[in-house]
């Protein structure tokens, strides 16, 4: 078995191999590179202590010194290298109170969440694999390494991670693993919100967002998005459609949440506000909700009314979020609305020929009546792009001012 590692990494085991150290590259990089993916990070690990591991190198940043972890800076990029270590208890269902170090690298492998994720390799060695993780990949199995429940009670987190694992690699959950999950999902209130956000999002932005279902088998939905088991056949369907984009599926998830637009909207506060989402993706998301029943036609004027009420930059996902959930062949609208685009007709304030400075050098105090005459000159606009002339704006300015 061998793993075609980035000179940097090389560099990385080589420096520590020769400073009389073992050092391997472990947890998800091996499983990617097993899988023939392409992995997003190189986690090293090693018998060295962050101390001897920072003499070493040149460049090192103290990110996560008290648990062993260094990161080493080559060639621009960054790179984890941490001890091998034994965790204490799990007193708050998500940290280990203290860490120590070991020179064994089985009993830092112990440790790890999931047999796929718990391998090692070197050049030297090859795959280290004392939990059977390659033939759980072979067999697309996510198992917990030694008891699942033990795992579970000690980062209730992993709970989301065995099922975020199973929707992104194609995978089963193992029996024993996924009873565990079931009998500790009460636990995940333990975790902070944002946590479990991030772990959820992957979860639908990957390519089984139906997986969200797997999630409510167990319980894990019950805190954040209870909603979902009575309407669970309309909010798979629907993201099921979408394309890998967060705000789409946030809005396919959400917009069957309810029978009726008042019951969409308070159980979409109440999934925003319990896993604190940032206001751009909760804006964004209502928004898509809020244009997604607008009767459009290739009308243009209707059109850009809509692009004016949308959103230049939100129409897209409005159009998209209409043909995979309400089934509309939208493809004449968008074709007009791209030509309203491309021949620069107004569609809003910023495109207007003339602007607030323009009115007051008329001699107009900025205020409400300088707002007021703004929006009637872009709805007069609106109703007929030919009006967006500078000069022809400032005479029916000071009409309007009189």
């Amino acid at each position: 078995m061998k793993i075609q590692l980035p000179k940097a990494v090389r560099s990385i085991l080589n420096t520590l191999k020769e400073g009389g150290f073992k050092a391997y590259v472990v947890g998800g990089s091996v499983r990617d590179a097993l899988l023939s993916r392409a992995p997003k990070d190189w986690d090293i690990t090693t018998d060295a202590t962050p101390e001897e591991v920072k003499k070493l190198f040149r460049r090192t940043i103290d990110t996560g010194i008290q648990h062993g972890t260094v990161t080493v800076r080559v060639s621009g990029e960054s790179y984890e290298v941490t001890t091998f270590r034994i965790d204490g208890a799990y007193l708050d269902g998500r940290h280990p109170e203290e860490v120590s170090f070991t020179p064994s690298l089985e009993e830092d492998l112990k440790r790890r969440d999931f047999t796929v994720n718990a391998m090692a390799y070197n050049e030297e060695e090859g795959l280290i694999d004392l939990f059977d993780g390659q033939k759980d990949l072979r067999d697309g199995v996510i198992r917990a390494v030694g008891k699942a429940e033990e795992r579970f009670q000690e980062d209730a987190l992993r709970i989301l991670r065995c099922v975020r694992f199973a929707a992104q690699l194609g995978f089963t959950i193992e029996h024993e693993t996924y009873l565990a999950a079931i009998k500790l999902s009460d636990n995940l209130r333990l975790i902070s919100a944002e946590r479990v956000r991030e772990e959820f999002l992957k979860i639908l932005e990957s390519d089984r967002p139906s997986d969200v279902r797997v999630l409510d088998d167990i319980g894990a939905l019950d805190y954040f998005f209870v909603e979902y088991r009575a309407h669970k056949d309309a909010i798979d369907e629907s993201i099921l459609k979408m394309p890998k984009d967060r705000v789409l599926r946030l809005a396919g998830l959400l917009g069957h949440a309810g029978n009726n637009a008042m019951e969409i909207y308070e159980a979409s506060e109440r999934f925003f506000n319990t896993l604190k989402f940032d206001n751009d993706t909760r804006s964004a998301v209502m928004h898509v909700l809020r244009f997604a029943d607008t009767r459009l036609t290739v009308d243009r004027l209707q059109l850009r009314r809509f692009l004016n009420a949308c959103g230049t930059e939100n129409y897209d996902r409005v159009l998209t979020y209409m043909e995979k959930d309400r089934n509309v062949d939208m493809s004449r609208v968008r074709s007009v609305i791209e030509d309203i685009l491309e021949k620069k007709e107004c569609t809003c304030l910023k495109e207007l020929a003339v602007n607030g400075k323009d009115l007051m050098q008329l001699g107009m105090m900025p205020g409400r009546k300088m707002g007021e005459i703004l929006m009637t000159l872009l709805a007069e606009v609106l109703d007929d792009p030919a009006k967006n002339d500078r000069e022809a704006l400032l005479i029916r300015a000071k009409e309007l001012m009189a």
